[in-house]
C-alpha cells in the first residue's frame, strides 16, 4: 500500500496537487495542525473521515472561525448563507469519494455546496482519505463513486431511495436522490492549492 500511495502522491505532484501520508489519526491531526492558521475562516464539507478521526473536532475546539455546517440550530436560510461563506473561507475541508493512482479526484454531491467549493473560491483545500479509496482507474473510481460511496451515503441520511433498499445505483428518479453532481478534477491552476492528505486505513466511504 505504500508503494501505491507514494506513487499517487508522485502523480498528484505533477497535477500540481500536493500529496501527504500518515498512518494513524494522531499523525492525521498533526498535519491538519500544520496547514492551518490560528483565527482563519474554515468551512467544510460533508465527511465521515473526517467525523471519524475526530478532525471535526480537533476544529471545533480550536482557535479558528469554523463554518460548522453540523450545528443543529441551522436552519436551511442559515445553512445556504453558510454555503456561500464557504467561497471566501481561507480553508476549506472534506473528504474524497475516490482517487485514482495516476492523480484524479473524483466527488459525488448532492447539491453541490461540497464540490463547488473545492473546485474554486477557498485559498486552500485539504482533503482528507483513507487509502481504501485508491483506485486503478476513472472506471473503477466511478464504480465505486456510484456503487459504493453513494448507496452508504444516502443510508446514512435516512434517504428514501432504491439504492438504500437494493444496496447499489440504479440510477433512480427519485427526488431524495443525492447522486446529482459527478466531479472529478484532474488539475490545478494554482500549485498546491489542493492539498491530499491520505491516512493508511479504511476510512468513509
Amino acid at each position: 500500500m505504500e508503494e501505491i500511495v507514494n506513487v499517487t502522491i508522485k502523480n498528484l505532484n505533477q497535477n500540481n496537487i500536493a500529496g501527504y501520508y500518515v498512518k494513524d489519526a494522531e499523525q492525521l491531526i498533526e498535519t491538519v495542525q500544520s496547514l492551518l492558521n490560528e483565527g482563519e475562516i474554515i468551512g467544510c464539507g460533508d465527511s465521515v473521515t473526517l467525523e471519524e478521526t475526530k478532525v471535526f473536532e480537533f476544529i471545533r475546539n480550536g482557535n479558528y472561525r469554523f463554518l460548522d455546517k453540523h450545528d443543529p440550530e441551522l436552519t436551511s436560510i442559515d445553512k445556504r448563507e453558510m454555503y456561500l461563506q464557504n467561497f471566501r473561507a481561507h480553508t476549506f475541508i472534506s473528504g474524497v469519494n475516490a482517487i485514482t493512482q495516476d492523480g484524479s479526484l473524483y466527488f459525488i454531491d448532492g447539491n453541490g455546496s461540497r464540490v463547488a467549493p473545492i473546485i474554486y473560491g477557498p485559498e486552500q483545500v485539504i482533503l482528507v482519505v483513507g487509502t481504501n479509496k485508491i483506485v486503478s482507474d476513472s472506471e473503477e473510481a466511478i464504480q465505486r463513486v456510484r456503487q459504493i460511496a453513494a448507496p452508504l451515503d444516502a443510508k446514512r441520511l435516512g434517504k428514501n431511495t432504491p439504492c438504500v433498499k437494493l444496496g447499489k445505483c440504479i440510477n433512480c428518479k427519485s427526488k431524495e436522490r443525492i447522486c446529482n453532481a459527478f466531479v472529478c478534477i484532474t488539475r490545478q491552476f494554482v500549485k498546491d492549492r489542493i492539498k491530499v492528505i491520505f491516512l493508511e486505513g479504511e476510512f468513509g466511504y
